[in-house]
C-alpha cells in the first residue's frame, strides 16, 4: 500500500510563472526537467492548457531570477506572475492558567476581538487556541498580549502548520515535543500530588476535630486556625490566584467560586474565634479544609486522566525509529532518522522498523504495516514496492531508496491531522460554550439571592420556617445558628457546587480520545464537526473504481480450444502483449508471470489501435483483440462465442487469442472486487446503512460489480460522467438523505466536499484525501463502517458527558439553595458541595477515556 502525501519542505515558497512559446507535451517535460535541475528547486509542474509553471522551491537556495533564466535558456520566456501575500494564517498557542469552560470561553472571546483575528477556539482540555489571522492586521505578539491582558500564559506553538502548502514537525521532533509535554505534565501532577498530601495530612485533624470534639477543650479554635490555614493559604492558592486574576478584568470562573466559597467560611471562623461577640462562637474551619481539598483532589485526579486522553499522539511519534543504517560512500553508517536525505539508500534488517517513507530497491520480505494501517497481516515486499516509515520489516533484509523524510512522511501526516482533530469543537459543543459563557455569573447572582432569600426567611418568618425545619427532621431539628450564617452557609454551598468544570471538558475529551483511537485504527478524522455529522449517516455512497474494486485490471479467465492447453495460451498471448503499453495488456503480462508461466520476446509485434495486437511469438503469428480484429483477418471464433458473452455479462473484457489464423482461445481481464468489499458492505447493511455505488462504466458492468458485493440493482448509478459525481451526491441529499461518500480519484474530490461526510481511500489520491473528511489509511472498505461506529461513539459518549454535566448543576443547584431545610445537609452542605463538584469532572473525563477500548 502506498499514500504519496506530498508536502514542501519546511520554508518553501510557491511561484506561478506563465510560459511562452510551448507548442507540445515535450516543452511541458523539457521545462519541467529543466527547472528541476535548478539548486533549491523541489518541485516544478508545467501546465500547457494554462500555459503556467508552478514552483516549489527553497528560498535559501534559489529565486525566480533564477527560474526565470532557466526557462529562456531552454528557448521560451517566463514571465512570475504576481503573489498575492498569504495574508489569512493559523497560529496554535499553548495557554496556561485555564480551570474551567468559562475561561475558554473567556480568552475565545477576547481572542476575536483583537483586530485581524478571524477565528478563534480554545480547548480546554489540550489547553491550547487555534487562531485563524489576517498576517497584515495583526501577529502573534498582539494575540499573546491579549491573553496575558485576560490573566491567563500564551506561547505560540511552533509544530502547528494546517495549511496544505505548510509543513509541520518530524515524527522524531514531535516526539521529542510530547516527551517535553509529557515531563512537564508530570511535575504539575507532582506538584498537585504534594500539595494534595499537605492538605489530607492537615484536613484529616480539621475535619475530626470540627465535626467531633467542636469546643471541648481550651485553644482549640487556635489549634484549628494553625492547621487550616496552610490549606486554605497554600493548597487552595491556585483558586485565589486565578480569582484575583479575574477580578482585576472584572470576570469570575471556577476559581471565582471555590475561592469566594472557601474564604467566606475562613474568614467567618476567623472572626468567630477572635471576635465571637459579631458571629457567634460556631466555627467552619472544616468547611474550609474540606472544600479546598476535596476540589483539589477533584483536579488532581482529573489532571491525571486528562494525561491519558492524548496517548495516541504519543503512542504515534514513539512508533518511528531512532536511528538509520545509511550507505553513504559505499559505507554503512548509523545516523539518527531526523538526518536522513530525500533519495539517500537505507538498509533495513530483520525486525528493525523502517526508518521513512520510501522504495524498495533490492531484497523481499514481509512488512508488519499494523502499527499505521491497522492491517493485520503483514504485506509482502519486492523491489519497486513502496514503503511506510515506521511500519516493521519482519524477515528479509531489504535496501530501499528514502522518498519521504521528516515532516512529509504518513506518520508525521498522521499526527500532524490527529492534532487538529484533537484541537477542534464539535458544533455540539456550542451549547456548552454559550452557557459556560454566562454561566458563572449567573451563578454568582443565584448566590446572593440564596443568601437574601434565607436572611430574610430566618430573620422575618423566623418562626415559620422553624416550624417547617422542626417538621422536615421528624421533630429532632436542633437549635437553628444564627440567621445570617445558616444565610452564608445556604451561599457558599451554591458557589462551590456550581463549577462548569464538567460542562467544558464534556466535548473536548471525548473528541480526543475519539480522534486518536481512529488514529490508532489508520482512520483519520479531520475534526469534531466531521464526527458530528458521521454519526447521522444512513446512505453511504461508493466509488466503484478503487474503493469497492481494486482500481486496476487483473487477468481472470482463460478459456483454451483447438486443443491447446491453457498454459499455452497464456505463454502465447503474454509474450506477445510484452510489447504493448496499454493497461489490459500488462494485467496479463503481470498475471501470468504471477502464475510462474516463463515469456519469450516477440520477434515482431504490431499494436492496432482500437482493436488488439499483431505479434510473431517462437515463429508463430498471434493474434489478441476483438471481434473486429478476428474478423479483418478473416478468422471465425463460434467456437468461443458463448464464453466471450458469459464473461462480459460478468463485467470483464473478453479478448479473443488467434494463432497462425485459427481461433485458439479467450483471456478474460477485469478489475477486481477488493477481497473484503462484500463483508463491509454486509457490515454496512447489518448496521442499516443503505450502500450506493456509484461508476462511470457501462449498466451491465455496474450491476455485475454490484451483485458481487451485494448491492441491490436499484441503489446503482451506471455510466456517470466523472464531473457529474458531486451532481448525483447532490441529487441524493435533496431527497432527504445524509449522505456518506467514499472514493480515491482526483475526479471523486467534488463528490467528496459536497457530501455531508466524504471518506477518502488512504490508497488513492493527495487531492481525494486533502478533500475528504474522513482518511482511511489502510484503504479498507471495513474502516468505512469503523469509522462511522467509532464517530456514533463518540458522539453517544459526549451526549452522557454532556447530560451528566447539565444534571448535575441542575439537581444540584436546587438542593444547595434549599439545603437548610435538609437534615442530612444543613451543616455540610459546603463539603457535600465540594465533593460533588469534584466528581463531576472526574466522572466525565473518565468516562470519555472509556473510548480508549472501543473495538469494531
Amino acid at each position: 500500500m502506498s499514500i504519496e502525501i506530498q508536502k514542501p519542505a519546511a520554508g518553501a515558497q510557491k511561484v506561478t510563472l506563465d510560459i511562452e512559446g510551448m507548442t507540445c507535451a515535450a516543452c511541458v517535460r523539457r521545462i519541467e526537467k529543466g527547472l528541476l535541475k535548478v539548486p533549491g528547486i523541489l518541485d516544478a509542474n508545467v501546465n500547457l492548457a494554462t500555459e503556467k509553471a508552478q514552483v516549489t522551491y527553497d528560498a535559501q537556495e534559489t529565486g525566480v531570477e533564477q527560474m526565470v533564466k532557466k526557462v529562456e535558456a531552454l528557448g521560451y520566456k517566463a514571465t512570475p506572475e504576481q503573489q498575492a501575500a498569504p495574508s489569512q494564517q493559523q497560529l496554535m498557542l499553548n495557554v496556561t492558567g485555564m480551570t474551567c469552560a468559562a475561561c475558554a470561553m473567556r480568552i475565545e472571546k477576547g481572542l476575536k476581538k483583537v483586530p485581524g483575528v478571524l477565528d478563534a477556539s480554545v480547548n480546554l482540555a489540550t489547553e491550547k487556541a487555534q487562531v485563524t489571522y489576517n498576517a497584515q492586521e495583526t501577529g502573534v505578539e498582539q494575540m499573546v498580549k491579549k491573553v496575558e491582558a485576560l490573566g491567563y500564559g500564551a506561547a505560540p506553538v511552533e509544530d502547528v502548520q494546517p495549511s496544505v502548502e505548510s509543513a509541520g514537525l518530524s515524527p522524531a521532533d514531535l516526539l521529542k515535543q510530547e516527551e517535553e509535554h509529557s515531563q512537564r505534565k508530570a511535575r504539575e501532577i507532582r506538584h498537585k500530588r504534594n500539595l494534595l498530601i499537605l492538605g489530607v495530612v492537615l484536613a484529616i485533624p480539621v475535619a475530626i476535630l470540627g465535626m467531633f470534639f467542636m469546643n471541648r477543650f481550651p485553644g482549640e479554635n487556635i489549634l484549628l486556625l494553625v492547621l487550616t490555614t496552610p490549606i486554605w493559604l497554600v493548597v487552595g492558592w491556585d483558586f485565589h490566584k486565578g480569582a484575583l486574576k479575574n477580578l482585576r478584568h472584572f470576570s469570575a470562573n471556577m476559581d471565582t467560586l471555590v475561592s469566594l466559597g472557601s474564604t467566606t467560611a475562613y474568614v467567618m471562623s476567623v472572626v468567630a474565634t477572635f471576635a465571637p461577640q459579631l458571629v457567634g462562637h460556631m466555627t467552619f474551619y472544616d468547611t474550609t479544609a474540606l472544600i479546598i481539598v476535596l476540589i483539589f483532589l477533584g483536579k488532581y485526579l482529573e489532571a491525571r486522566a486528562r494525561g491519558q486522553t492524548s496517548e495516541a499522539i504519543k503512542k504515534l511519534a514513539g512508533l518511528q525509529p531512532r536511528v538509520a543504517h545509511v550507505v553513504r560512500d559505499g559505507m554503512e553508517v548509523d545516523v539518527p532518522v531526523e538526518q536522513v536525505r530525500v533519495n539517500d539508500l537505507l538498509v533495513v534488517k530483520p525486525g528493525e522498523k523502517i526508518p521513512v517513507d520510501g522504495m524498495v530497491v533490492t531484497g523481499s520480505s514481509a512488512v508488519d504495516e499494523s502499527m499505521i494501517t491497522g492491517e493485520s497481516l503483514p504485506v509482502e515486499k519486492t523491489e519497486g514496492d513502496n514503503l511506510i516509515g515506521a511500519t516493521i520489516n519482519q524477515r528479509g533484509l531489504l535496501r530501499m531508496r528514502a522518498s519521504k523524510v521528516g515532516a512529509d512522511t504518513v506518520l508525521a501526516h498522521i499526527i500532524r491531522l490527529t492534532e487538529q482533530a484533537q484541537g477542534s469543537k464539535a458544533p455540539i459543543q456550542r451549547i456548552a460554550d454559550t452557557i459556560s459563557g454566562i454561566f458563572v455569573p449567573v451563578v454568582l447572582v443565584i448566590a446572593v439571592f440564596t443568601f437574601v432569600g434565607w436572611l430574610i426567611a430566618l430573620t422575618t418568618f423566623q418562626t415559620e420556617t422553624m416550624q417547617l425545619m422542626s417538621s422536615l427532621s421528624g421533630g429532632s431539628m436542633m437549635m437553628m445558628r444564627d440567621p445570617v450564617i445558616s444565610s452564608i452557609v445556604a451561599a457558599v454551598s451554591v458557589l462551590v457546587v456550581a463549577c462548569p468544570c464538567a460542562l467544558g471538558l464534556a466535548t473536548p475529551t471525548a473528541i480526543i480520545v475519539g480522534t486518536g483511537k481512529g488514529a490508532e485504527k489508520g482512520i483519520l478524522i479531520k475534526g469534531g464537526e466531521s464526527l458530528e455529522r458521521a454519526q447521522s449517516i444512513q446512505n453511504v455512497l461508493l466509488d466503484k473504481t478503487g474503493t469497492i474494486t481494486e482500481g486496476k485490471p487483473s487477468l481472470t479467465d482463460v478459456v483454451a480450444v483447438m486443443g491447446l492447453k491453457e498454459q499455452d495460451i497464456l505463454r502465447l498471448a503474454a509474450s506477445a502483449e510484452q510489447g504493448s503499453e496499454h493497461p489490459l495488456a500488462a494485467a496479463i503480462v503481470e498475471g501470468v508471470k504471477e502464475r510462474g508461466i516463463t515469456l519469450t520476446a516477440p520477434q515482431e509485434f504490431t499494436a492496432l489501435v482500437g482493436r488488439g495486437i499483431k505479434a510473431v511469438v517462437e515463429g508463430r503469428t498471434v493474434l489478441i483483440g476483438t471481434r473486429r480484429l478476428l474478423e479483418e483477418h478473416q478468422i471465425s471464433y463460434e467456437s468461443v462465442a458463448s464464453q466471450v458473452e458469459g464473461m462480459e455479462q460478468q463485467g470483464k473484457t473478453a479478448m479473443l487469442v488467434a494463432v497462425d489464423g485459427a481461433t485458439v482461445g479467450v483471456v478474460g481481464v477485469a478489475d477486481t472486487v477488493k477481497a473484503d468489499s462484500a463483508a463491509a458492505i454486509q457490515q454496512l447493511h447489518a448496521e442499516n446503512i443503505d450502500v450506493w455505488m456509484i461508476t462511470g462504466d457501462n449498466k451491465r458492468t455496474a450491476r455485475a460489480i454490484a451483485a458481487q458485493v451485494g448491492i441491490p440493482e436499484e441503489r446503482v448509478l451506471a455510466e456517470v460522467l466523472p464531473e457529474d459525481k458531486a451532481n448525483q451526491v447532490k441529487r441524493l441529499q435533496e431527497s432527504g438523505r445524509v449522505i456518506a461518500f467514499a472514493g480515491d480519484g482526483i475526479n471523486d474530490a467534488p463528490a467528496l466536499v459536497q457530501a455531508d461526510v466524504g471518506i477518502a481511500m488512504g490508497t488513492g489520491t493527495d487531492i481525494a484525501m486533502e478533500a475528504a473528511d474522513i482518511t482511511l489509511v489502510k484503504g479498507n472498505l471495513k474502516s468505512v463502517a469503523t469509522a462511522l461506529s467509532l464517530s456514533k461513539a463518540t458522539m453517544r459518549t459526549i451526549k452522557q458527558n454532556l447530560f451528566w454535566a447539565f444534571a448535575y448543576n441542575s439537581v444540584l443547584i436546587p438542593v444547595m439553595i434549599l439545603s437548610p431545610l435538609i437534615p442530612f445537609l444543613n451543616e455540610q452542605a459546603p463539603i457535600f458541595a465540594a465533593a460533588a463538584m469534584a466528581l463531576s469532572s472526574v466522572t466525565v473525563v473518565t468516562n470519555s477515556l472509556r473510548l480508549r477500548r472501543f473495538q469494531k
